[in-house]
């Protein structure tokens, strides 16, 4: 996932892309309205097979999705190594309140090298953790496990408690510590259900404490170290055929160098999987890329082992020595890149090694002696400098072809779903001939729609795809029909697709960097977007061969560009002059040198603007989306003119055109994704897609002309009077769309239907078969666009029926905004 791309979504995270907004879409229709459809299916052909491990989910510790979360550990900072490395907010003792006398200590007294802090308590004092969100949350009967590692030279007896506000949530225990370090351990039985818990320690006497922890026995398959048991469930209801790990931006970014005195004990690491194995007293700690701890408590070993538990392939992404997600640095060390690929070696004999090697012989010590059968691996994620990363990645393979050839070593293709960065990177895995190419995007319901046929495309004797990481932006119902619309065409060639996952999995509510997510959750419960209930409707019924199917279309209703102009600016103070729009015909529409006021601008977004020196200058470094604008949203066939000056900040310039309202635009983003790449994006209802991109910055005090040319839906955008590029934007963003694919097992045809518009969609179907049962399986979701499932409210939820009309050819009628599954017998 790219940081940048990520921060630029959060001005649209409420208010996400319309499907009726869209420009090709039919006109709105009222929901007793019907629009006439055909589905003809042709069984005699033979379409694309489909792999069990088609669908997957993807894991990353972003919106505390593993401390706080998975995993099931229910104390904050349990073992005091909190730091401003990873949060400017964060002290050793974040989460905890002292009551008397206590300090954390960094010094040779501690519990072992990599755990660098541990708390020295005076006689008399405790120590209180709040735990997550709200607190500690404790069910009346359930069981919980405390342990600790202390030492007391002296000896003590620690009192531990489990309280809340209103009073006791289970009975207090006492644990004599005497000695130096040794693990300790006590139970409790909640004897109320409580959100708000707290977990107090008092020590009679001097003690050093270190890995507080406080596990529910409950967890998921029962499992020490284990999951959270309700997120776990949810995960594994998916079905998924792969579980990819551990990121993300988590993976390519910050130092390469490991955790130890040599490298100077550096907390903004890349994750490194010998980092998070063994006793987890022992594992390291992390700055995590989204501004917070890891405690890597939940590593690779618990992957591996919940991969197996859900029947799922496990999937890992190992660094490649190239950051990204804006960071954008390739290590020229090739002393620690023969490491780095040593330890993915190693990484593979841990998976799959016999016991009698030495990284097999640690999967076992764990309590794994089998072997967890790693077949693919991904090196890298989301790399911006495609050349530099692929020079590492074909040194990483060469190592894995040459002494685990059975297994798939997985590229990617950076960021984005097209530009430069994208060609080049396709360009070398082509050249490189390798076998599977990670694609990642993140784009308005609008873009899913208009682009469902992406994949026919492609060469089907080159790499495969693994689309790892993709979701429209936002948790609506309308985002999850946008997104099952796309899915169909996944499906259909599924012999290029041979992998995809949702992203990102999980959101703590009080923790979010990110939007949007799979599953929701906080302390106490746990819900389901209306994207999982779309994912989980095709991943439980995928089939095992698609059977080819054509669908009529919804007429074409598209006019040409239309809007006002905007002006804008993103972590940049920016300084514009000289705006002018001319019509067609040569009429002035528009014309401000700024030597008056400001008058004809109204402002839609954040930021600073004035007048000075005769420019509109906009002067917040920290404001991101300052979009002003002018002139009429019926404005058509016209000339856009601006002179714009960078003054100071991270990026360039945003100008906009085709100006509807602030959620709903066309941007030339000149100087963008910290000032290394230009493209034009489109914003329906705040939800972006890309149209075109090329590399380039944009130079600091350089006064730059701009001009933009709107005829019907074609754009021509001129940079210093040289033509820039161009595009059309006439691909029709097309709500009803269909799949159909066969069981195998059960002989059944499943007609896979997404009707994403505000009519219902009566539908002739022609299954071409002679024979089929007459009664059918229905599964159906269907709510308003604008709904959303929440802790207390789940609008969408799917509904099951029977249709009893099934035959060689019938009609259905599927209602408005829905996604329909017909799971119909073949005789």
């Amino acid at each position: 996932m790219s940081r940048t791309t990520r921060t630029r979504w959060r001005q649209g995270l409420t208010a996400t892309a319309l499907l009726m907004a869209a420009v090709a879409l039919p006109a709105p229709a009222h929901a007793e309205d019907v629009t006439d459809y055909a589905i003809t299916v042709d069984p005699a052909t033979q379409g694309a097979k489909i792999d069990d491990t088609m669908y997957g989910v993807f894991f990353e510790d972003i919106n505390r999705a593993a401390d706080g979360g998975l995993y099931a550990e229910l104390v904050q900072n349990r073992s005091f190594e909190y730091s401003t490395a990873d949060n400017g907010s964060y002290t050793p003792l974040t989460s905890w309140a002292v009551a008397g006398t206590a300090e954390v200590v960094n010094d040779d007294g501690r519990l072992n090298e990599r755990n660098r802090n541990y708390l020295s308590l005076d006689a008399g004092s405790a120590v209180t953790n709040a735990g997550y969100n709200t607190g500690i949350r404790v069910e009346q009967g359930k069981k919980y496990d405390f342990s600790v590692w202390a030492r007391a030279e002296s000896g003590t007896t620690l009192s531990v408690a489990l309280k809340d506000a209103p009073g006791t949530l289970a009975a207090t225990r006492q644990v004599a510590v005497k000695g130096g370090w040794a693990k300790y351990t006590a139970g409790f039985t909640a004897t109320r259900t409580s959100n708000r818990g707290r977990l107090t320690v008092v020590s009679s006497g001097t003690a050093a404490l270190d890995e507080v922890s406080l596990f529910p026995r409950d967890t998921y398959k029962h499992q020490p170290n284990g999951l959270r048991k309700d997120l776990a469930e949810k995960i594994e209801a998916l079905r998924p055929g792969f579980v990819r790990f551990p990121g993300g931006c988590l993976v390519n970014t910050g130092s390469m160098q490991d955790y130890s005195a040599a490298s100077g004990w550096q907390r903004k690491r890349s994750y490194q999987w010998k980092d998070t194995v063994g006793p987890v007293e022992q594992r390291a700690t992390n700055s995590n890329f989204w501004g917070y701890n890891q405690s890597y408590g939940l590593g690779y070993y618990e992957y591996f082992r919940f991969s197996e538990d859900i029947g799922a392939m496990p999937l890992p992404v190992v660094p490649a020595l190239v950051t990204g997600c804006g960071q954008n640095r390739a290590t020229d060390d090739e002393a620690l890149l023969q490491r780095h690929i040593q330890d993915t070696l190693d990484l593979i004999e841990f998976a799959n090694g016999p016991v009698t090697s030495e990284w097999g012989e640690k999967r076992a010590e764990m309590g794994h002696p089998k072997p967890f059968h790693l077949t693919h691996l991904a090196v890298g994620n989301e790399e911006n400098l495609p050349n530099e990363f692929f020079a590492r990645f074909q040194k990483f393979r060469a190592a894995i072809e040459a002494k685990y050839p059975d297994i798939t070593v997985i590229s990617n293709s950076g960021p984005d779903d097209a530009g430069t960065t994208f060609d080049t990177a396709w360009r070398l895995n082509r050249e490189g001939d390798v076998d599977m190419v990670d694609e990642h995007y993140y784009n308005s319901p609008q873009w899913f729609l208009q682009n469902n046929d992406r994949y026919d495309g492609y060469d089907r004797g080159g790499p495969k795809v693994f689309l790892g990481e993709y979701a429209s932006q936002g948790n609506a119902f309308k985002n999850a029909l946008s997104e099952a619309a796309y899915m169909t065409g996944l499906e259909r060639n599924a012999d290029i697709v041979k992998l995809a996952s949702y992203a990102p999995l999980l959101a703590n509510e009080d923790y979010v960097q990110w939007r949007p997510d799979l599953i929701w959750f906080n302390n106490h419960a746990s819900w389901n977007s209306a994207n999982y209930e779309v994912q989980k409707l095709f991943m439980t019924n995928v089939g095992d061969r698609v059977v080819p199917s054509t669908a009529t279309g919804t007429p074409d209703v598209s006019g040409p560009i239309t809007g006002a102009v905007g002006l804008s600016t993103w972590a940049t103070s920016a300084a514009y002059d000289d705006v002018k729009v001319t019509g067609e015909d040569g009429t002035t529409l528009l014309s401000d040198d700024f030597s008056g006021d400001a008058s004809q601008w109204t402002p839609g977004g954040t930021g600073s603007w004035s007048i000075q020196d005769g420019q509109y200058v906009q002067t917040d470094t920290a404001a991101e989306n300052t979009l002003v604008t002018a002139g009429d949203p019926t404005w058509q066939n016209y000339d856009l003119h601006v002179k714009a000056t960078k003054k100071s900040g991270k990026e360039g310039f945003l100008v906009a055109f085709g100006v509807k309202d602030t959620g709903n635009y066309y941007w030339w983003n000149l100087g963008g994704w910290n000032n290394t790449q230009s493209a034009v994006e489109q914003a329906v209802d705040g939800g972006k897609s890309t149209l075109m991109s090329k590399a380039g910055s944009v130079e600091t005090g350089r006064a730059y002309d701009i001009d933009i040319k709107v005829r019907g839906r074609q754009v021509t955008l001129l940079l210093d009077g040289q033509e820039w590029g161009s595009f059309t934007d006439d691909k029709p963003a097309e709500p009803f769309r269909q799949v159909v694919t066969e069981d195998a097992k059960t002989g059944d045809l499943i007609v896979k239907v997404v009707n994403a518009q505000s009519a219902a969609a009566r539908t002739a179907i022609d299954l071409g078969v002679a024979e089929v049962a007459a009664k059918a399986r229905v599964t159906t979701l269907a709510a308003e666009p604008e709904d959303m499932n929440t802790e207390t409210d789940t609008p969408v939820t799917p509904v099951t029926s029977t249709f009893r009309g099934a035959a060689e050819k019938f009609t259905y009628t599927f209602p408005a905004n829905s996604v329909t599954f017909l799971r119909i017998r073949q005789k």
